[in-house]
């Protein structure tokens, strides 16, 4: 099993989580996790690096069905223990907080617990918090074409959109994914849904 995050960085992470205004960036995003769900008819959905639990609040209010939803997040002792796969994964504003000697492990055990589609996004440039010994709560700081490889390293990349402060992509399973038509662009159901997140 690989390290996902070091015994200094949680009780870092955890202590951060005590401030009520850390680990709450979902909620801005909880529409296009939803029209995402609503396409694909998910009945479950793991939110990976969960913070205060806040989309699937969010969700719950936009969503007439909403699915099940779980949580994983090393940070919060509740939801610490390695999830298993799903059918459909979120992580939000996770992966920019990942210590960058162990961004590989997690995003290979994101790989391993998507089993059909994933809504992931990440902010490129800094953040306003610092983490208690100064560094900037940001740990990894890079455009899209360093992470873009990482993922379709690992993913089938159904739909990428930049954001003033990033960006999100919709991914596929590998086994699952469908083959682009002539144009490129995803087909039949994640085409609907990409349409249909940005109105």
């Amino acid at each position: 099993m690989s390290t996902l995050i070091s015994e200094e960085y949680r009780k870092m992470q955890e202590e951060l989580h005590r401030n009520p205004n850390y680990g709450v960036a979902s909620v801005q995003y909880a529409p296009i996790v939803a029209q995402v769900l609503q396409q694909i008819n998910a009945t479950e959905l793991l939110d990976y690096g969960a913070g205060k639990g806040r989309l699937g609040e969010t969700l719950k209010t936009l969503l007439p069905n909403p699915p099940r939803i779980r949580h994983y997040d090393p940070a919060r002792p509740e939801w610490a223990t390695r999830p298993q796969p799903c059918e459909s994964v979120a992580c939000i504003d996770v992966l920019e907080h990942i210590e960058p000697d162990l961004i590989d492990n997690v995003l290979d055990d994101l790989q391993r617990v998507t089993l059909g589609h994933g809504v992931f996004t990440v902010h490129t440039g800094p953040a306003v918090k610092l983490l208690s010994d100064g560094r900037n709560a940001h740990l990894i700081q890079q455009p899209p074409a360093w992470w873009l490889p990482k993922f379709m390293e690992r993913f089938e990349l159904a739909f990428f959109q930049r954001m003033p402060q990033g960006f999100w992509i919709v991914v596929q399973a590998r086994p699952d994914a469908g083959k682009p038509d002539k144009t490129g662009e995803p087909q039949g159901l994640l085409r609907r849904v990409v349409r249909s997140a940005l109105g």
